[in-house]
């Protein structure tokens, strides 16, 4: 943290749901915090013939599916598709899928959505929905020993990334000629504004001020994958993205993989709403 005081305030500047893993993310106002992060946030997963799961970074079209979150109901929309509604209350078959190197249950959504991603993606898949009687739980190695709880997510509940952070990339995509990238290509759930850059690196807890206080604890930072070198608009791939970021955000502590955002758990807060605007304090332990 800065020398100078133990805490940095910041706000809410933006908040992203993302209902089906690697689709877009629907950005949200406001937001029920649960223990496995943000309500509905990877509830659903699209899986290969063998049930594992598939990823913009075998799929990049995945960036082109875009949610849209309705009171009872989930709508997929995608160019030259029919809009694909998914009621949030219904499932069909049980199943087990593979997320990762995790064994869990799901529910399979039936031969309509399992026949839109087909079409659209080209490719033999289904979607499944989260089973909530399911514990999938964040690497303990990260978490000290905490059980985390998160759905589809890759590891945890939640992404959290401030606005500096992407403006300092953008500063150095353009100084080598490349075009600026919007903060959806990193996917974040939280966006912080008013944080130099990379601040969030340093903090150890956020203590959000809702209703009642909203503690999270940022456990791990976030090692990037390929997938930010897909322009979510297009699905085009520009490897220079993630290049430039190796370039000066390379971290041992995650195998050598350029660090951009901090992942993190739920401490307390539980059934709070988070909203845009909500002040944040970040501290160090």
């Amino acid at each position: 943290m800065n020398s100078s005081a133990s805490a940095v305030r910041a706000r809410i500047a933006r908040l992203f749901v993302y209902p089906v893993k690697s689709c877009a993310g629907v950005e949200v106002r406001e937001a029920l915090l649960t223990e496995t992060g943000l309500d509905l946030d990877r509830a659903w997963m699209v899986v290969d013939g063998e049930g594992r799961f598939v990823t913009q970074r075998q799929l990049p079209r995945m960036a082109l599916v875009r949610p849209q979150i309705r009171h009872s109901e989930v709508v997929l929309r995608a160019p030259g598709m029919l809009a694909l509604h998914l009621s949030i209350d219904s499932v069909e078959e049980p199943v087990k899928v593979r997320v990762w190197g995790d064994e869990v249950a799901a529910y399979d959504m039936g031969a309509v959505a399992a026949q839109w991603f087909t079409d659209f993606l080209g490719q033999p898949l289904r979607l499944v929905r989260f089973d909530p009687e399911q514990r999938r739980l964040s690497d303990a190695r990260w978490t000290s020993g905490a059980e985390a709880l998160n759905q589809f997510s890759d590891g945890f509940p939640l992404l959290v990334l401030g606005e500096a952070a992407v403006d300092e990339l953008n500063g150095r995509l353009g100084a080598a000629g490349h075009a600026p990238v919007g903060i959806e290509r990193f996917r974040p759930n939280i966006v912080l504004a008013g944080l130099p850059a990379h601040e969030e690196d340093r903090a150890a807890r956020m203590t959000i001020a809702a209703a009642e206080p909203v503690e999270l604890r940022l456990v791990k930072p976030c090692g990037r994958c390929p997938i930010p070198n897909i322009d979510p608009a297009t699905g085009e791939v520009s490897p220079h993205v993630l290049a430039t970021l190796m370039q000066y955000r390379r971290n041992d502590l995650i195998a050598g993989k350029a660090a951009f955002g901090m992942n993190a758990i739920v401490a307390r807060g539980v059934e709070q709403t988070l909203r845009v605007g909500q002040q944040v304090d970040a501290a160090a332990d």
